[in-house]
């Protein structure tokens, strides 16, 4: 009974996140961290919207260059649907990395950034408008899937324009208790081909490290600890509730054949 109990539960050293591990160096709770942040590079199957204002339009409708009605469709979009904002109305890179706009045609953006592309974008335009222009392109939030372990897995997009790590998580509902947090698997793509890394969130140093802020399609995988397979509770309590069901069971059944 000690052994099942010893073995069948789920210590708080595998389910608190940002621990200062011993082999790492410690980093303090007042340390300042700083970041070098890569600008996001524009892929294949990428949404973005790109905003053109004339000096006629902000006179108009102001700023947002939409009539109300447009941007109160806009504001009841749902985030949680796991699909781009901009999918009806924005503009998708294609396989040989171009956008096509109406009257300027094919521009070339892969593996550009969101300013690149808005400088490329206005040049273009100024071929064909000779009056004022602001040109303003952006992504349809930070979108990402959580699979696995996850309280609320699926596909989300979340509208902001950064976002760490545990953002994400906590966007899913947090991890389960049997979630397996220190292998965590996160899929990146990039402009070359996609690659699998490994993650530690118990680990305090993911803070430091070039993982910390997710990316727009990334794919968290959690897998279940080896405490799943063996039927056990996630806490000291479910696990005697289980062993007592599992005494009583014996019990009876022992009773009937007596």
């Amino acid at each position: 009974m000690l052994s099942f109990l010893v073995f069948g539960c789920i210590s708080n050293e595998k389910i608190i996140y940002l621990q200062n591990l011993e082999d790492n160096n410690p980093i303090s709770d007042d340390e300042l961290i700083t970041y070098k942040i890569p600008e996001y590079k524009l892929q294949y199957n990428d949404i973005i919207d790109v905003n053109i204002q004339t000096v006629e339009d902000m006179t108009q409708f102001g700023f947002n260059n939409m009539p109300p009605q447009m941007n109160a469709q806009m504001g009841n979009v749902s985030a949680q649907s796991g699909g781009d904002i901009y999918y009806m109305t924005g503009y998708s890179v294609d396989e040989k990395g171009n956008i096509r706009l109406p009257i300027v045609g094919e521009i070339y953006v892969r593996d550009k950034s969101l300013e690149e592309a808005r400088m490329d974008i206005e040049k273009k335009l100024r071929e064909y408008v000779k009056s004022e222009l602001y040109v303003k392109v952006k992504l349809g939030g930070v979108r990402y899937s959580a699979l696995g372990e996850f309280r609320k897995p699926g596909k989300y997009v979340v509208l902001q324009d950064r976002m760490t790590i545990f953002e994400a998580i906590a966007n899913a509902g947090d991890l389960t208790t049997v979630a397996k947090r220190s292998e965590v698997l996160l899929i990146r793509q990039y402009p070359e081909g996609t690659r699998l890394h490994r993650i530690d969130l118990l680990d305090r140093q993911i803070v430091a490290s070039p993982f910390y802020f997710i990316q727009p399609n990334d794919q968290l995988y959690v897998e279940p600890m080896k405490v799943r397979e063996s039927g056990t509770g996630e806490n000291t309590a479910q696990t005697l509730a289980l062993l007592f069901s599992g005494i009583s069971a014996v019990a009876l059944i022992l009773n009937l054949i007596n």
